[in-house]
């Protein structure tokens, strides 16, 4: 059994650190086995205490204290702290420690990938690494020099401006770093290798030159130039929409191919997964360009979300990835486009975030306790963090929000501070009373909102009736009401712009705010009965109840102006048709009469190709299991998507082949988002023709597939013969592995096609890809692409009936878990929804989480989430 008890981390026990820390100076002398750190730190007393240190895996050669070296006897150490009684008023505290980054394979903190030394900081490696009081409130000024082989040169980064740099006598490499803006220790950095560098420059709106470098593996390069070209655009966005300018005279980023995140925002040095900055189009799929985009466009943007103003405590997170994330989805919005942007956050939200609020890891967006921060890094935090700030900005105004923004900036520039003092910023600019918007921030959960209306034709008045109501989460059995804002549109039975006044102001949408438990709102001068468009552009994460009748949804999804609610409109009548069949009641003329509707969607040149691509996606089967009101039959739901797939395959079969043919390209590639939207279509209806399983649709995947000029042609070739399977699937696999052997992003998605494979022997592939020479459990995109892409995108045959597929997965957490906590714990999820789903499979799953947590030796990391999983 495990023995590891960690006692819980909470808010309510948080106390201001009692020394201010002047400055800090490191010195790495770097080996692969016995990378030597030399820390010194002026540090003054604020407040009575002892000094306490974070430090584990360090060991220590030397401490001394004002000069004088410290025996055993005058410090406390354990496997996790060094402590000690230290004087009044300024004082130099010296150490020396000895690291091994060669076996750090948990990949934070100094370890090697690639050959190359690089960093991962956040939320608590920097402790990995010298002794420090490692916590988000305690900012000074670093200077670091990294000293390592002569062949470096040039390639020994860290924070800030560049100092120094050169070759000693013994012909060993050199740099000296200064970062001038105090930083807490997560946000510290250091890479050093053999990299390629790509240079360009940027010129600030106060005329300041910038220069910009991005460093990559011997090669790669010219596959940073769109990754180059996204940064300069970031930079340019956030000058004009939030008067922020970049403030350092350099700013690098860094691919690094292991790395157990996405990227990080590192002050002046960000790090990045090489999956998310390398890319050209023969190489990356127009999501990998989209992605990339974005999150280089988030990491820059947290210079001043999250470097300049940083997290008082690990319970504020949401206050620099919240925030940041709306501020890069907004980015997004004006590069491609608002209202596909805004359907693909929203299909990311209720994908990840909603099943957490329902589930029992649910926390609220600012959490009150943790065992392991590793464990926070949720949609909650991120995905809901953002809608939270979406919310505030729709229900204060524009005006309001920026100049709310802008007094953030001033006042919190250079501190670590809270979510009060940053929703106090928005209270003083507009105005109003903000106190029960916190509640958004402290409770869990996901709000029901109900929708009723009357329409009165002799009074020409429409009665809108609201209620909320929030189910009881762990740790929360009270809920309070939530400001809700509700953009409500009025169409008339042929689907045009309906006109109504509210409060004096007539328009054919308005913001309706329900602020408590229910609330009837009425509209005058409505010439006829209306159909409702609630909740436009999502302007609340809520589970909407609406009992809209099909006839209305159809009107919505051939003509709302609000393009999320047509999409919308359109997966509403899609779920209810799967649902209905998977509940045994085949609905034949509804489903005939819906893929006419999707005919005529398509049919619509008004519309962007992307929205189109978008209207012809179903409900995946992950979103219909959140959609089930009882227990979920993976199987059921599985079968009855598949039907609705054919009928609409067959009902559209010439226009689809139509549409399949007269999209094809041979011009030149673009990455823009008119020239993706377009590929996204024809990729779309590839995917539908081959929900007919024919030689007709066969031929059509395999010519996709061997004409294709990009990836995202030859992924969406691969998988329409996945879905197809047979001989030409298993070819094509052959020629996509022996084209893209050498290139590992690339054989990452060659992994990731087979663990989606529906196929009878879809387990048995993925564990014989286990043994595969180039699968490596301890690369993080190696292993999601697998692993994860077969628990979390494969749904079907990951809850088969004998239990295998999560036998699978809890082997693979057992074995990650000795080698990558962090990682390991990301494996769990899957799992933890054990109770939504229909016996005998919930007992299977609750019987691998009892198993995970009887294991020996079992991380914090897992055991936390596990625990919570089966809730003790």
């Amino acid at each position: 059994m495990r023995t590891d008890t960690a006692q819980p981390v909470r808010l309510a026990d948080y106390r201001p650190f009692p020394f201010r820390l002047e400055s800090l100076a490191l010195e790495f002398d770097l080996a692969p086995s016995a990378t030597r750190v030399k820390a010194r730190l002026v540090v003054e007393r604020l407040s009575p205490g002892p000094l306490v240190l974070n430090g584990e895996r360090l060991t220590l050669e030397r401490i001394t204290l004002d000069g004088r070296a410290l025996s055993p006897g005058d410090y406390v150490r354990d496997s996790e702290t060094l402590s000690l009684d230290a004087p009044e008023g300024t004082f130099v505290l010296e150490t020396e420690v000895v690291i091994d980054p060669e076996a750090n394979t948990a990949l934070s903190g100094l370890y090697l990938s690639g050959g190359r030394f690089c960093t991962q900081c956040e939320a608590e490696g920097f402790r990995t690494i010298t002794f420090f009081p490692d916590r988000p409130d305690v900012l000074t000024r670093y200077t670091v020099r990294i000293e390592g082989p002569g062949k470096w040169a040039g390639r020994l980064l860290s924070n800030g401006n560049l100092v120094e740099e050169g070759v000693t006598e013994s012909g060993r490499a050199f740099a000296v770093w200064n970062d001038p803006f105090p930083k807490p220790a997560y946000l510290f950095a250091l890479v050093a290798g053999e990299l390629d560098q790509l240079e360009d420059r940027f010129v600030t709106l106060s005329g300041r030159e910038v220069t910009l470098r991005i460093f990559v593996d011997p090669g790669q390069s010219a596959r940073a130039a769109y990754a180059m070209d996204a940064l300069k655009r970031s930079m340019t966005w956030d000058e004009e929409v939030y008067g922020r300018e970049y403030d350092l005279d350099l700013f690098m980023i860094v691919a690094v191919r292991d790395f157990n995140f996405g990227a990080m925002e590192n002050k002046g040095l960000n790090i990045f997964n090489s999956s998310l900055l390398l890319a050209d189009e023969a190489t990356a799929t127009d999501l990998d360009f989209e992605r990339i985009e974005s999150v280089v466009a988030h990491e820059y943007f947290h210079n001043w979300t999250g470097n300049r103003i940083t997290c008082r405590d690990w319970f504020q997170l949401c206050l620099k990835e919240g925030l940041t994330v709306f501020r890069d989805q907004s980015f997004s919005a004006d590069q491609r486009g608002a209202a596909v942007q805004r359907i693909k956050d929203v299909r990311l939200l209720r994908a990840r975030q909603f099943p957490e609020d329902a589930g029992p890891i649910a926390h609220p967006v600012r959490p009150t306790s943790y065992v392991k921060i590793d464990n926070f890094y949720t949609a909650t935090i991120y995905e809901k963090g953002a809608e939270v700030i979406r919310m505030l900005k729709t229900l204060i105004g524009d005006a309001a929000f920026r100049s709310g923004m802008d007094l953030y900036f001033d006042r919190h520039d250079g501190e670590a501070t809270t979510v009060e003092a940053f929703i106090t910023c928005f209270a003083e600019k507009s105005g109003k009373d903000l106190t029960s918007f916190f509640r958004w921030y402290e409770q869990a959960g996901t709000p029901r909102l109900t929708l009723t209306s009357d329409y009165f034709p002799e009074k020409q008045r429409l009665t809108i009736s609201l209620a909320q109501t929030t189910a009881a989460t762990q740790g929360q059995t009270t809920k309070l009401p939530v400001p809700i804002p509700v953009r409500l549109g009025l169409l008339s039975a042929s689907g045009a712009p309906l006109v109504a006044r509210l409060g004096g102001i007539e328009s054919d949408e308005h913001l309706l705010i329900l602020d408590k438990a229910q609330a009837e709102f009425v509209l005058e001068g409505v010439t006829e009965r209306p159909v409702l468009s609630p909740l436009r552009a999502f302007s609340a994460p809520v589970r909407l109840i609406h009992d809209q009748s099909a006839h209305d949804l159809y009107v919505r999804m051939a003509a709302d102006g609000d393009l999320f609610n047509r999409w919308e409109a359109g997966q509403i009548l899609a779920e209810a048709l799967i649902l209905k069949r998977a509940s045994g009641h085949e609905d034949e003329l509804g489903e005939e009469r819906f893929a006419a509707a999707l005919g005529r969607a398509l049919a619509d040149e008004s519309a962007d190709a992307a929205f189109r691509a978008l209207m012809l996606s179903l409900p995946s089967e992950s979103d219909l299991a959140q959609a089930v009101s009882g227990p979920v039959d993976p199987a059921a739901l599985h079968a009855a998507r598949d039907a609705l797939r054919l009928r609409i395959s067959v009902h559209l079969s010439g226009q689809l082949k139509r549409l399949h043919h007269d999209l094809q390209s041979a011009s030149e590639f673009s990455p823009a988002a008119a020239d993706a939207g377009r590929r996204a279509l024809r990729n779309a209806v590839l995917d539908m023709l081959c929900a007919t399983p024919d030689g007709d649709a066969a031929s059509h995947a395999l010519g996709h597939f061997r004409s294709a000029l990009t990836m995202t042609d030859q992924m969406g070739g691969l998988l329409g013969l996945m879905a197809l399977g047979g001989p030409n699937f298993e070819s094509a696999l052959e020629t996509f592995y022996t084209r893209w052997k050498s290139e590992p992003l690339v054989i990452d998605k060659w992994f990731q096609v087979q663990a989606r494979d529906p196929s009878e022997t879809a387990l048995g592939r993925v564990l014989g890809l286990t043994a595969h020479p180039e699968f490596d459990a301890r690369n993080p995109n190696r292993l999601r692409a697998l692993v994860l892409g077969f628990a979390s995108m494969n749904p079907f045959r990951f809850h088969a009936e004998d239990g295998s597929g999560y036998r699978f997965l809890t082997d693979q957490i057992i074995a990650v878990d000795r080698i990558n906590p962090n990682v390991a714990a990301r494996l769990v999820e899957p799992l933890s929804g054990w109770a939504r789903y229909a016996k005998p499979l919930a007992d299977k799953m609750q019987g691998q989480l009892q198993r995970l947590f009887a294991t020996e030796g079992l991380s914090r990391n897992v055991s936390e989430l596990v625990g919570k999983a089966l809730g003790d």
